[in-house]
């Protein structure tokens, strides 16, 4: 007996929504679950939360096709993201072919569930999420204030929680509001794998970045992994044009260990965000600088001071030529063990010129790379630096040559 062509056509559909349905199911995050349904439908699509945030596009980056799709140009269609009667965003299509009504409604609402699972328990405003979260990870707090606050907002810290910090810098000019967005994907990101993490757009210094604060609440070490990969990968998919660096915190088992939680994600984004070749640590793998934790969260002006006396001038006069020879031949030869013809061999530069950048070293700082004190304070000075978040300048530029004349800057690494 032949099947009738609708079941066929309707077995055809749910062959196509396959991925979709393992991407929501293996929790993958939003940017999958849109990237699946995007070759659903055939279709670019931009994923909107409520406020109008993108959290997820399908498009190249930079490309007109995103700038059709956030602009609402010509040939895209709205649709409206519904879970019961709340409103939870809005999904925008430009097909490529045509894609029957019932399969649009079909794949926005699976894409709605998943925001909506994503987005957490409702709670009464961001300002007060913003506060509260601010609250935990402030030092000397009230334990039991905390608790009766994060039942009142569906958080739970009772049995503490992990840090992650996940910072952007543009590196191509951003759109308006791309902070904000920021924190937005990287809230989505983590609750796809830890449904109740929360975030916080963090002050910095450094107006052209900006670095978003993740609570992840309970004690579960590899759901906190598995978050801040997820969040890793979100921002890699859903913002273009930015470099990132993250940091995550071992577990803090009580409420008001969350502030050192808070520290340690810091110090490794710091070392992750200075370290080449580097965009994401956990406080675990970040080695000795572990040991500077303390002084960095309890007297960074000492750790200040210490970075002033050792490795400050070498950057400095690195920043003046608009290199990083004089720090990376330090970084170098500390670990070549203190060996010139090995530091030599790593950089592709003659033996000459590695001992006239010692020198340099030696007349800048006052400390001798000779003796097992210079080297023990430069390479302490060094990671200062790192736990600091000072990374060390590069750029092709001229230097003072040996004899006094110039030498060439051409990149000799």
């Amino acid at each position: 007996m032949s099947t009738p062509a609708s079941e066929r056509s309707a077995g055809l559909e749910l062959d196509v929504l396959e991925p979709v349905t393992e991407a929501i199911e293996s929790g993958a995050g939003l940017f999958e679950v849109v990237r699946a349904a995007a070759r659903a439908l055939d279709a670019s699509l931009a994923l909107l939360d409520r406020n109008g945030t993108p959290l997820a596009l399908t498009p190249p980056p930079g490309s007109a096709y995103e700038r059709s799709l956030l602009s609402e140009g010509p040939g895209v269609t709205g649709v409206e993201l519904r879970v019961a009667d709340a409103v939870v965003g809005e999904l925008r299509l430009r097909p490529r072919a045509e894609a029957g009504p019932a399969m649009v409604k079909l794949v926005a609402t699976l894409i709605a569930s998943e925001v909506e699972r994503v987005r957490g328990p409702e709670r009464a405003s961001e300002e007060a999420t913003a506060s509260f979260l601010r609250s935990v990870l402030r030092r000397g707090g009230d334990r039991d204030a905390l608790v009766a606050r994060d039942k009142e907002l569906a958080i739970d810290v009772e049995t503490g929680g992990s840090v992650v910090v996940a910072r952007a810098h543009p590196i191509a000019p951003a759109e308006e509001g791309w902070r904000r967005r920021l924190l937005a994907v990287a809230e989505s990101a983590a609750r796809a794998v830890a449904v109740g993490a929360v975030g916080v757009l963090a002050d910095r210094e450094d107006a052209a970045g900006a670095e978003a604060m993740l609570l992840l609440p309970g004690g579960d070490e590899e759901l906190a992994q598995r978050a801040a990969d997820s969040v890793l990968r979100g921002l890699e998919s859903g913002l273009n044009g930015f470099s990132f660096a993250m940091g995550r915190s071992r577990v803090a088992t009580d409420a008001l260990d969350l502030p050192r939680a808070a520290d340690e994600a810091v110090l490794a984004a710091n070392v992750a965000e200075t370290t080449p070749d580097c965009t994401a640590l956990a406080f675990d793998e970040t080695g000795a600088y572990r040991l500077l934790l303390s002084a960095m969260s309890e007297d960074p002006a000492e750790l200040q001071r210490f970075y002033a006396e050792t490795v400050e001038p070498l950057v400095a006069y690195d920043e003046q030529y608009e290199t990083s020879q004089l720090v990376y031949t330090l970084e170098t030869f500390l670990d070549a063990d203190g060996n010139v013809a090995g530091t030599a061999q790593r950089l592709f530069t003659h033996r000459h010129t590695i001992r006239y950048r010692l020198e340099r070293v030696r007349e800048l700082t006052g400390l001798d790379v000779g003796s097992s004190d210079g080297r023990e304070k430069l390479s302490l000075g060094l990671k200062a630096m790192r736990v600091l978040g000072i990374a060390a300048p590069s750029g092709p530029a001229s230097e003072a040559g040996v004899g006094g004349g110039r030498i060439s800057r051409s990149r000799d690494r």
